[in-house]
């Protein structure tokens, strides 16, 4: 059940109280301390909050709330769950110096990357997003003299060229996809990359339909990517995978054999999350 501001056990702090020693009432700014009670409430819920109820909470009209939300979701503090409300982002774990987000995930991915990895003998990339750019938290070498190389560790603003990039858009209200992408031209890598906005929501569709992203060429050139998002018991992505070999082994029959692996994949690693197969298959316009 959707928690409501009844079931949440914070009380928004007396702005006039004065200090215990009895001085003065510090001054404050109050956005800053609208935003420490936003993240405080979404930290108690429990699970995605719904906008309406955050503004309750807070005191302040819809818009305002929004405005907060959006400011907090462009640095990485408050994330989006599918239709559902919002929830803390993966910047909230690394600021506590915990595991949470991306560091949890790699935990619970990981033994199933590995087997991936194992099976195809390719390149596995495990990544997240933090703000408004893709990290790559995992790489797991090819087995294979020729293969692809990439840097663990590494931020790019490709969300629309790479498998691990589209695998989440394709997941994101488009009002989420608006705010990590450029109003204008998308950014080319090589020549087939998706560089219309258009073509590119096309794609993100496709990527729903098929459960499965493919960069074909569009950020490396004679490499090929097929990528799956993973979700939790929200439908939020959580991050994305990749699966990433050279042209020169991407005849059809393997590329399927990849396809069907990278699937199963990221139904185990999202059902670990709790997240249930049987979905809608849809991006929830309300975001999160």
């Amino acid at each position: 059940m959707e928690p409501t501001i009844a079931e949440v056990d914070i009380r928004a702090p007396d702005r006039t109280t004065p200090g215990s020693d009895g001085e003065r009432p510090r001054k404050k700014i109050q956005s800053v301390e609208r935003a420490l009670l936003m993240l405080e409430y979404l930290a108690k819920t429990g699970g995605p909050a719904r906008l309406r109820d955050i503004s309750q909470f807070l005191g302040i009209n819809v818009s305002t709330c929004h405005h907060l939300l959006s400011t907090l979701m462009d640095h990485g503090f408050v994330d989006q769950a599918a239709g559902r409300g919002y929830l803390l982002g993966s910047k909230m774990a690394q600021l506590a110096g915990c595991e949470a987000d991306q560091f949890d995930l790699s935990d619970i991915a990981l033994g199933e990357l590995r087997a991936l990895n194992e099976a195809t003998g390719e390149t596995v990339h495990l990544a997240v997003r933090q703000g408004r750019e893709l990290a790559t938290v995992i790489v797991l070498d090819s087995h294979h003299a020729v293969r692809v190389f990439s840097d663990g560790g590494a931020k790019s603003d490709a969300f629309h060229a790479t498998a691990t990039g589209k695998a989440i858009l394709a997941w994101l209200p488009e009002t989420m996809i608006d705010r990590l992408l450029p109003p204008s031209t998308l950014k080319r890598f090589t020549d087939k990359t998706i560089t219309s906005k258009a073509a590119l929501i096309e794609d993100l569709r496709q990527v729903r339909r098929h459960g499965y992203a493919i960069d074909n060429e569009e950020f490396q050139p004679a490499v090929i990517c097929i990528g799956a998002a993973i979700r939790d018991n929200t439908g939020a992505v959580r991050g994305s995978f990749s699966c990433s070999l050279p042209t020169i082994r991407a005849e059809q029959k393997r590329l399927d054999e990849i396809k069907r692996q990278v699937k199963a994949t990221a139904e185990i690693i999202s059902k670990k999350l709790g997240h249930q197969s049987d979905d809608d298959g849809q991006p929830h316009e309300t975001p999160a």
